[in-house]
């Protein structure tokens, strides 16, 4: 299919070819007719993909802020590499359309093939010829209401929670700054509300545009004699209400919010300003200052947005979804016509185009830009990047390799470790939306990109994948990947829960293919060093680590339960699978206490391990969320046999007795990635069991399941390190 996308690093927009997303459960493929494009919002993203990286970082000191904090965490090296990683992305455009219901995914009645939708969200209903919408982002067009509309409904949702927030009543006056696509779609809303509108701006053109759209009064900003307008069309009073729509660094539409509104008015900002006027004017006349947040309740609340989870009217009556409704019955009135606004129609194929005028006269299309497809039925979910589709060397040994998630730890780690392997051909690269597989794909040479994984498991010439999805698929695309004759990495976690590692196991065992998941720590140099300084002991030994792992936020994927999994589980494994190397003994039982009490379901960001391992030593694992995020991170301390070990955030390790002190460095491996992908391609080409082995990894994983429980019982509890085969 055909996908608008920008480059950041070149700054370059073009029309490309990515396969077409998979229909995932709780959701709709939907079939682009129309997309809208935002002259605000869009315009702003193109502007910003031309900046020279220090214009990059004045425009955005939140992520200058990020860079500097991983440079003292993992090294200046890392950290540009990364940074490299995520400009040299391939990244969609736009996040609102109309188009037709291809599939239906699991788990919704709602919606049916054919059915005309509003789609939303950005990264989602983005201008490509296919998309993947989740239930609560995807609304039904009513009957008589043309797509070429219906395409405005996000932005339109939009003006109305700033409506909403601005809790008019009819007969208000509300004063409109900034008559772009939000503010003169908030005009028709009002008008509709029966509200008196007066709308300002500082480009005259857009003023006509307002009266069309039903607005009472329209005033250049520089009009000598606007104030005096205003308070005429308020019998003297003041508005009512300020609704800001306008994109400024001026706190000019503050400032006149201030002065012209009446007494214990309201002052609501739907655009971007700064939040800042005179105090007294504000205090004198105690007006209210309301921020309208995007499209309503459900915004930015992942469970909502992604899950379905909604919300129950009778507590939340206007949702992101209900306000996208609103805004289409609208329409279906004629209450609202965003067909008065008059925006240009564009072929897709034509969109750079579209873009270039957008950016050089952005007056032009303020009023917005819609793109027209005419997309064909969809195809096989795949695309030939490089054209090199032929039969892999048996001779030369050469291991055909597809990876399942393209990711930032993917694309950034593991692919250049991968390719860092002698003898490894990169096949095929996959992702569920496939744009990242297609941006992946061109950067790293795999001959194709897929959006479904079932193109990498059919392929012939793939001998094995690399799993690098999120943690709730990693036990199926593992167990998938078996049972289909490939060799497995996949990225820790192994599993989540016990059935899903069961089903690994029983899969592992039906296999003669590896199965090894991604514990990299153990390969790190230091890691090696640390252990073979205590080969030779004849006794237990001790083993101190201290994880500061750094805060992640509550509505992170990560943090969800069923998604991301426990910390512990889907991050502590790496710890626990370090312990049991440098000791070469799995862990028996485990003692945990987090933080905050023994509640089921708590996210254990901060808690404290005791394991007992199977040759008597005994290890505390400290895993913090709560310390300074510029301290170093990680930290493992051994000791026995009068000597001690410790490793210092990966950048050195050292090995004392007797007094003396040896110093290891570990060049240029770090955490052991190159090490770790080195012994898995190493070990498919001689047909032996990885150093991991499956047995070890069972063991770590259910060790990790038990410090869960131990988290809620709040005793002791024992790992089961059952080998595979006893599993």
């Amino acid at each position: 299919m055909k996908q608008v996308v920008q480059n950041y690093k070149s700054g370059d927009l073009t029309v490309d070819e990515v396969p077409v997303p998979i229909c995932r459960s709780g959701g709709v493929l939907v079939r682009s007719a129309y997309s809208l494009v935002s002259a605000g919002t869009e315009r702003m993203k193109v502007t910003q993909a031309k900046m020279s990286m220090v214009q990059m970082a004045k425009a955005r000191p939140d992520k200058v802020k990020q860079v500097v904090q991983s440079v003292k965490q993992v090294g200046l090296t890392e950290t540009i590499n990364k940074v490299k990683e995520r400009l040299d992305t391939l990244t969609p455009l736009g996040y609102s359309l109309a188009g037709y219901v291809e599939e239906v995914g699991g788990g919704l009645d709602e919606f049916e093939i054919g059915d005309a939708v509003a789609c939303a969200g950005e990264g989602i209903a983005c201008h490509a010829e296919y998309i993947f919408v989740p239930r609560n982002l995807c609304a039904p067009i009513p009957d008589g209401v043309d797509l070429k509309d219906a395409a405005f409904t996000t932005v339109g949702a939009i003006a109305m929670n700033g409506v909403r927030q601005a809790g008019v009543t009819v007969g208000d006056s509300v004063l409109v700054i900034g008559l772009g696509l939000v503010g003169l779609l908030g005009v028709q809303i009002l008008k509709a509300a029966g509200c008196t509108v007066i709308g300002v701006d500082v480009d005259p053109s857009k003023l006509e545009l307002a009266r069309t759209c039903g607005a009472d009064h329209a005033v250049a900003r520089n009009d000598a004699g606007l104030e005096d307008i205003i308070a005429q069309a308020t019998n003297g009073f003041g508005p009512d209400v300020a609704y800001i729509a306008a994109s400024t660094k001026s706190s000019d539409p503050m400032e006149l919010s201030g002065r012209v509104l009446r007494d214990r008015g309201k002052v609501v900002v739907v655009g971007m300003v700064p939040v800042e006027a005179d105090w007294q004017t504000y205090y004198n006349k105690e007006l209210q200052v309301v921020m309208s947040r995007s499209y309503g309740p459900g915004r930015y609340d992942r469970q909502y947005e992604m899950r379905g989870i909604d919300y129950p009217v009778g507590y939340v009556r206007w949702t992101e979804r209900r306000n996208m409704e609103s805004f289409l019955q609208l329409i279906q009135s004629n209450a609202v016509k965003p067909s008065l606004l008059k925006p240009e129609l564009f072929k897709l194929d034509d969109a750079p185009t579209a873009y270039e005028q957008l950016r050089e006269s952005p007056g032009k299309h303020a009023a917005g830009i819609l793109f027209e497809y005419n997309a064909p039925a969809p195809s096989r979910r795949v695309d030939v990047v490089t054209g090199t589709n032929g039969a892999v060397s048996a001779a030369k040994r050469t291991i055909g390799v597809g990876m399942i998630g393209a990711g930032n730890f993917a694309t950034g780690t593991l692919i250049p470790a991968l390719k860092a392997c002698d003898g490894v051909e990169l096949r095929a690269i996959c992702s569920a939306g496939g744009l990242s597989a297609k941006s992946a794909a061109r950067r790293h040479g795999f001959a194709f990109c897929a959006s479904d994984m079932s193109e990498l498991l059919e392929d012939g010439n793939i001998d094995a994948v690399i799993i690098a999805t999120r943690h709730d698929t990693h036990a199926k695309f593992t167990a998938d990947a078996l049972r289909a004759g490939k060799h497995v990495f996949v990225e820790k976690p192994l599993a989540l829960t016990v059935e899903q590692l069961d089903d690994v196991i029983a899969a592992k065992n039906a296999s003669s293919c590896i199965a090894m998941p991604g514990y990299n720590r153990r390969f790190s140099p230091l890691s090696v060093a640390t252990r073979d300084f205590f080969a030779s002991r004849s006794t237990p030994i001790e083993i101190i680590a201290r994880v500061n792992a750094g805060e992640i936020k509550a509505d992170s994927w990560y943090q969800d339960a069923e998604e991301g999994g426990w910390r512990i589980v889907s991050e502590g494994c790496h710890w626990v699978d370090l312990i049991q190397f440098i000791c070469n003994s799995p862990p028996v039982s485990v003692f945990a206490n987090m933080i905050g009490g023994s509640v089921a379901g708590r996210q254990n960001d901060n808690c404290i391990v005791n394991l007992k391992m199977a040759d008597g030593s005994i290890a505390s694992l400290a895993y913090l969320a709560n310390g300074d995020p510029y301290f170093d991170k990680e930290r493992i301390e051994v000791f026995g046999q009068h000597k001690v070990g410790v490793i210092e955030n990966w950048r050195q390790a050292s090995l004392s007795a007797g007094g003396k002190t040896q110093k290891v460095k570990p060049g240029n491996s770090g955490k052991g990635h190159k090490h770790e992908m080195a012994e898995f391609i190493a070990a498919i080409r001689e047909g032996r069991e990885p150093s991991l082995s499956f047995d070890q990894a069972v063991a770590c994983t259910r060790a990790t399941f038990a410090i869960a429980t131990s988290m809620v019982s709040n005793r002791m509890e024992l790992c089961d390190p059952a080998t595979a085969s006893e599993g």
